[in-house]
């Protein structure tokens, strides 16, 4: 007789778990199950059919996959969970008996453990871990701006501003950066590492609190697997440029840390040397200081001799090779954006994030030495180029620099250029921050700042300064709409009346080969099957929606302008009659 066959046995049911029974099997609580699926990278899926998986009930059920229920079966993080817990045992009992001495023995006993092998397992070659290093940067960011307080740990706040800072003296050294955006919610960059995009988010520098609605328990989980996996990825960055790892800083004797010097013996020494140590750390923090590099004689010559035998190479293709000699040679240029230039930063603007953007492109930074260490020149320099305020006055100017707002820098890296800083001086009305993320093109809608710019990169005059200025211009302008109001009248007068053509021969039709085409193309979307059909109408459904949102763009747009320019027009006759 053979094997009957039992409902819910066999088929999907035996491919998932509810998440119950996983924790029954794992004889883990809720709190460590979560945390070891996070560290593991398993997450819950949802089945086609519920029903049949669920053994015929309806009921609302989180379920996994079996087989990464008992991939997780041998991992030796659950026994270090376990030990944790008959270490907080031992503790409180120490405590509740008030044993003090065994209490600090218990402590000093804490089980720890290392997560390495699991980035390992994970990420088996390390452009896999590239490739998803945007969540790990994004969180650790987050947590470097937060507040040190008794929801999170003090040791991952240190460590995540530790990681960022060597992430960003990593993007500086190798001049990685390709765009920025500045929102609402923070500082949006891409930087190109290793010909892979890689984009993060970093917070404004604003004092905040915790919100009650969000589980810190979950977060700092992930940031305990995100700091190991990004500790494994800035060594092999730093390696792979011939950087030390951790940064360290060049002919520290010769920078000024401001050190009280004081007689004594070895404390007084411990105590200079562990100062120096911090001051070491602010510097390096402040990203204004060069990190040290390995001293090896034949980098430069082997960079020299590649870039070499890649200009011959171009230039023994044809015209695809002229194309990318001139695409490397404007990207030479946009990595040294602001090479020669010298800023001075005030109090006001955000430093850190200038400092990172101007440094990524090969400029010179300082600011007031009160407001913090790490500066290189002062205010009185002569050679500064730009100084960069965020205030609608300046107390003292110099004529040898441009006083500009941040912006200009955050446009001119999206622009490839230096952009004119006409519109981007100490109390003047910014142009629209553009996000260099939008492809215009795809969109269907070129806002005119863009056009604008697309003209400067191609070396024409977009017109930027076409205020009417002078009452000559305004007259020019009436005298024009009233020539307007005149033929739109003569329109309406021929339209009314009754107009007779006459009639014409055929035309052959080979000499409209517009007509052909379109005729054909209509033949074509006839014989299109009907499965294929469907698809060929949504993606013109699509592409009239783009073409409907961009004319509401455009409208929305020429109303704005209509309305600036009809207040700017009162506003210079209400100063003509104050004048007059």
């Amino acid at each position: 007789m053979a094997r009957m066959k039992k409902k819910f046995e066999s088929g999907a049911a035996t491919q998932y778990i509810s998440r119950k029974r996983a924790c029954k099997k794992l004889q883990l609580s809720l709190a460590d199950f979560r945390r070891l699926c996070i560290l593991k990278g398993i997450y819950p899926h949802q089945p086609v059919n519920k029903k049949k998986v669920n053994k015929g009930s309806t009921a609302n059920r989180t379920f996994y996959f079996m087989k990464d229920i008992q991939f997780l079966l041998h991992e030796p993080i659950i026994n270090k969970f376990r030990e944790y817990k008959v270490y907080i045992h031992r503790l409180r009992k120490a405590e509740a008996q008030y044993d003090k001495v065994k209490a600090a023995h218990v402590r000093q006993n804490r089980p720890t453990y290392r997560v390495d092998h699991i980035v390992r397992e994970r990420y088996p070659s390390f452009i896999d871990a590239l490739r998803d290093i945007d969540d790990a940067l994004c969180m650790c960011f987050l947590f470097a701006s937060l507040p040190k307080s008794g929801r999170v740990h003090v040791q991952t706040i240190d460590l995540c501003r530790r990681l960022t800072v060597e992430f960003m003296h990593y993007v500086i050294t190798s001049r990685s950066l390709r765009k920025i955006f500045v929102s609402i919610k923070g500082y949006y960059y891409q930087a190109e590492i290793m010909s892979q995009p890689i984009t993060w988010i970093v917070p404004h520098n604003f004092p905040h609190a915790h919100p009650s609605d969000v589980d810190f328990r979950v977060m700092s989980t992930f940031t305990e697997f995100y700091q190991s996996m990004l500790g494994f990825v800035m060594y092999r960055l730093y390696q792979s440029i011939n950087l030390h790892y951790p940064p360290k800083i060049p002919l520290l004797a010769s920078i000024d840390l401001n050190i009280e010097k004081k007689e004594g013996g070895r404390d007084n020494e411990m105590s200079k040397f562990c100062s120096e140590n911090e001051k070491c750390a602010e510097v390096v923090a402040s990203l204004n200081t060069a990190i040290a590099k390995f001293e090896s004689a034949d980098d430069d010559g082997d960079t020299v001799k590649e870039e070499e035998e890649a200009d011959e190479l171009l230039q023994e293709a044809g015209s695809a090779g002229d194309e990318t000699r001139k695409r490397r040679i404007e990207e030479k240029q946009f990595l040294k954006l602001f090479e020669g230039k010298k800023f001075f930063l005030s109090r006001e603007v955000p430093r850190e994030q200038l400092v990172f953007i101007i440094r990524s492109f090969g400029g010179e930074v300082s600011w007031d030495k009160t407001v913090g260490i790490g500066a290189t020149f002062s205010i009185d320099d002569e050679k500064i180029t730009h100084q960069l305020i965020d205030r609608p006055t300046v107390d003292k100017t110099y004529i040898s620099r441009y006083y500009v707002q941040p912006q200009w820098v955050f446009d001119c890296v999206n622009a490839h250029m230096l952009l004119p800083v006409a519109n981007y001086l100490p109390g003047d009305v910014l142009p629209p921050h553009l996000s260099p993320f939008v492809d215009e093109d795809h969109e269907g809608y070129v806002p005119p700042e863009r056009q604008r710019v697309i003209a400067l990169q191609r070396g024409k005059d977009p017109g930027i300064n076409n205020d009417d200025d002078d009452v000559s211009e305004e007259e020019e302008e009436n005298s024009d709409d009233e020539e307007d109001v005149e033929s739109d009248e003569e329109e309406q007068e021929q339209k009314s009346k009754v107009l007779i053509t006459p009639g014409k021969k055929d035309v052959d039709r080979k000499e409209k080969p517009d007509q052909i085409a379109a005729e054909e193309k209509r033949l074509a979307v006839m014989m299109i099957p009907k499965k294929k059909k469907r698809l060929y109408e949504k993606i013109k459904y699509g592409e009239r929606r783009k073409r409907r949102e961009a004319e509401a763009l455009a409208s929305k747009r020429k109303m704005i302008d209509d309305e600036n320019r009809q207040k700017k027009k009162k506003e210079k006759k209400a100063k003509m009659r104050r004048m007059n």
